[in-house]
């Protein structure tokens, strides 16, 4: 897996890269990186050549002032392919990765083949994703007086906060979710707060591309498969058995499995 970062008009943006092939860029899940796409990347790298970049101000990104917007990550994407040669790529991303992907299809069609969310984050109820950034900000995620965040523990996630955790944390993952928080730091509410800003209805609506969407059993959202493929006009959507929160780290090999023939055009 290789490493590298490319200049753009909102400072280096960080990303991973492996395989060959047909190419897949990754978005990542609100205060988290790349870091946590890495099974993810080496479960598509045998078929596909697969691009995961740090949002500004994530992982080994540059901070980013301000309050960015869905247009400010996709010109980054755009930024990266250009810098790797890449002219045309499926896109897919969980939670806030998930309106990533759907945003990039929408404002770049001619450097988008198909689209897949991941535990895309939509509700029927509009004003949902404000609140829910609410309640994150209410203890689920800790921070000091300062604004500092505060690190968890696997057992804190299964007690407290189990619908943003997997079905089975391991001490590694933990590692790497608190490693990614540190690296944000106090800029660690600007990924969701785009999501909240961002209308993922209207996003749906606006789709023309193929899509997949993949949905955890467990999800909060699961529940709206059928609503999300009504809106997007080519969409079908996947439930993975047993599968609930960050589904691209903990089910990296299903979700594989489901996309590789659907990104191929063998399903």
């Amino acid at each position: 897996m290789d490493r590298g970062l490319v200049k753009t008009a909102l400072g280096h943006i960080h990303y991973r890269t492996a395989g060959s092939g047909p190419a897949v860029m990754l978005f990542h899940i609100n205060q988290q990186s790349s870091a946590l796409m890495v099974e993810l990347i080496e479960a598509l790298s045998p078929r596909f050549r697969v691009v995961a970049m740090d949002y500004p101000s994530h992982g080994h990104s540059d901070p980013m002032p301000g309050q960015p917007d869905y247009n400010d990550y996709v010109g980054c994407a755009v930024a990266v392919m250009d810098a790797l040669g890449i002219g045309r790529a499926s896109v897919m991303g969980e939670a806030v990765g998930a309106g990533v992907a759907v945003h990039f299809a929408n404002t770049h069609p001619d450097r988008t083949h198909k689209v897949v969310p991941i535990n895309c984050p939509f509700s029927p109820e509009r004003g949902r994703t404000h609140v829910h950034v609410r309640e994150l900000q209410s203890g689920l995620r800790p921070e000091d007086e300062s604004g500092w965040p505060v690190t968890r523990t696997v057992a804190f996630m299964q007690t407290v906060d189990p619908g943003h955790a997997p079905m089975n944390p391991s001490q590694s993952w933990m590692d790497r979710i608190n490693t990614a928080r540190m690296e944000v730091g106090r800029n660690g509410w600007q990924a969701v707060t785009a999501l909240a800003n961002y209308d993922l209805d209207d996003g749906l609506r606006r789709l023309t591309h193929p899509t997949l969407i993949l949905l955890g059993e467990h999800f909060h959202y699961a529940g709206f498969a059928s609503e999300m493929t009504a809106r997007a006009k080519n969409a079908r959507a996947d439930i993975i058995p047993g599968a609930r929160f960050c589904m691209s780290w903990e089910k990296a090999a299903d979700i594989a499995e489901r996309a590789g023939p659907f990104l191929t055009g063998r399903d």
